[in-house]
């Protein structure tokens, strides 16, 4: 099984949000663009924009609380557009 540690934009609320799965990264990205509470339930435009492929759920965690533990928009930024920091 395949994990994915994916980042995602949202024109709306101006934001990035970061996550793993282990779907299928379309089905993933549908269910953040439904009517649903929690963080991309407000919003239905979310984007993928970024996506690392895992053999290991738990390398995947490692790299999701990683990216997420920056706390940086500049870094993430960086990050998708494939600049090293």
């Amino acid at each position: 099984m395949q994990y994915i540690v994916y980042i995602l934009y949202s024109q709306i609320k101006q934001k990035y949000y970061v996550g793993f799965t282990g779907d299928a990264i379309a089905e993933r990205l549908r269910k953040h663009n439904s009517n649903h509470s929690g963080f991309t339930g407000s919003a239905n435009d979310w984007q993928l924009i970024y996506s690392e492929n895992f053999d290991h759920k738990a390398d995947a965690i490692r790299r999701e609380k990683e990216i997420k533990g920056w706390k940086s928009r500049s870094r993430i930024m960086k990050l998708v557009q494939g600049i090293p920091s």
